[in-house]
């Protein structure tokens, strides 16, 4: 049963996450909170690893809670559920309907589309960044984790005043390691 659980659940991520992997974390979170297959708060920790390996976040969030609720056999029942969709979506694309993009309608569609995502991405990243920046079962700021949130920020920003280039976010990675295990370390 948990096999089927696991195919269907993340079937439904797939198919409905639209805008990437930022758009599916909170269909990803719902299904898997509805499951009881991972806390909140190990869901934070697993979207950060996922985001710091290489691959996108989907299919790694899914390979970890398949490989977690049952096994090899489990992780590759959810990697394929959660791929499935775009891989037949991509194939029907390409296989018929190749002048579909000309089409006003269609571009009206994806317009209508691109706030919508921008709005979920948005609001995940928003209550992250809460989640991440209160202590548990209380409503105290963990200054922790908002000391490393505003040396990246500022980081950032330094960067691109000085060398007139976005940051690569391998080094934004790097940078949030090391920021980690240093603060977290004292």
């Amino acid at each position: 049963m948990i096999y089927l659980d696991l195919f269907l659940g993340f079937l439904k991520v797939g198919l409905f996450a639209f805008g990437g992997a930022y758009g599916a974390i909170p269909l990803i979170r719902d299904m898997v909170l509805s499951y009881g297959w991972l806390s909140d708060e190990a869901l934070s920790y697993m979207i950060a690893v996922s985001e710091s390996t290489p691959g996108p976040i989907m299919v790694n969030l899914a390979t970890y809670v398949g490989s977690t609720e049952a096994g090899f056999l489990g992780a590759l029942v959810a990697t394929l559920a959660v791929v499935l969709p775009s891989f037949i979506i991509i194939l029907l694309i390409t296989a018929l309907l190749k002048n579909a993009f000309k089409n006003k309608y269609v571009q009206a569609v994806l317009r209508g589309l691109k706030p919508s995502v921008i709005g979920i991405v948005l609001a995940m990243g928003v209550y992250m960044l809460v989640k991440n920046c209160l202590m548990e079962d209380t409503f105290k700021m963990n200054l922790r984790s908002i000391v490393i949130t505003a040396v990246l920020g500022i980081v950032a920003v330094l960067y691109k005043y000085f060398s007139k280039k976005k940051m690569s976010p391998i080094i934004m990675i790097v940078i949030s390691s090391l920021l980690g295990m240093f603060v977290y370390a004292i």
